[in-house]
């Protein structure tokens, strides 16, 4: 199994360090800009902190658990020494990685948020890297880290971050957008959950199976009331319109010829 120098401190760092940890690997070090948060996730994982620019172990490869606008930054600052580098970011090419000669990416398709370390078992986990050698060594980590692990290049990992903030960023906010709704007209938001959670299982199934609501029967006197009710909220009624558009030009495309909402 690899040694691994983990660069970051942040959400991802914390989960995926700790997978690391259970899939047997070497966890060398946290490396990161900020000391104090190096040291606190170095004492969880039981290795050292060092400082992004002092002096670092040696390992059989670095990880940079930071953000897609610090890859570029962060890499530049990491000695270039042959250690292959690898980034976690579905949307960003591995050329970022520039100089390093060994690059790669290891990307769990999820979000973290706090709370406890997550099981990377069930979480697909995509590959690639720039040379066979590094890619065999991504691939190793990412064969202990999950049971499903895809090579993809970076095109088609474009294609599938979009579609993953389509299916999962894009409805979790529409639900705090809900939520934010029925708080000021002082309904329990709460109700909705039920609703939400039985979508989402039943999405699971067929997504076009269970697209349900006025938009999905063609019921467009509901949909007018409805965005009259949203005359207040300009944003979120150009965001209802659109998605009601895209709903029934998808399931009654006769209406597409007719005047827009």
């Amino acid at each position: 199994m690899s040694s691994i120098l983990l660069i970051g401190t942040g959400r991802l760092a914390f989960h995926l360090g700790h997978a690391v940890v259970r899939s047997g690997a070497m966890v060398a070090g946290v490396a990161g800009r900020d000391p104090a948060k190096a040291r606190s996730l170095a004492e969880a994982l039981g290795c050292r902190a060092f400082p992004i620019t002092g002096p670092l172990p040696k390992v059989d490869l670095r990880i940079l658990a930071v953000s897609d606008d610090a890859l570029a930054s962060v890499s530049a600052l990491l000695p270039v020494d042959g250690t292959p580098v690898i980034h976690l970011s579905g949307s960003k090419s591995v050329e970022l990685l520039a100089p390093h000669a060994h690059r790669g990416v290891l990307w769990p398709v999820r979000s973290f948020s706090q709370g406890a370390p997550v099981d990377f078992k069930g979480i697909p986990v995509i590959v690639d890297a720039d040379d066979p050698d590094t890619f065999d060594v991504v691939r190793a980590l990412a064969d202990h880290l999950s049971g499903s692990v895809v090579r993809l290049p970076h095109d088609k990992r474009q294609w599938l971050h979009l579609s993953a903030v389509i299916a999962s960023n894009f409805p979790v906010f529409l639900l705090r957008e809900a939520e934010r709704l029925l708080t000021h007209q002082h309904i329990d938001p709460k109700l909705l959950h039920p609703l939400w959670a039985a979508a989402a299982g039943n999405a699971l199934n067929g997504a076009d199976q269970a697209v349900t609501g006025p938009a999905r029967r063609g019921d467009v006197m509901t949909i007018g009331r409805q965005m009259e009710l949203l005359a207040g909220e300009p944003e979120l009624r150009r965001a209802y319109s659109a998605l009601s558009d895209l709903i029934l030009h998808t399931y009654h495309p006769e209406t597409r010829d007719q005047q827009d909402l």
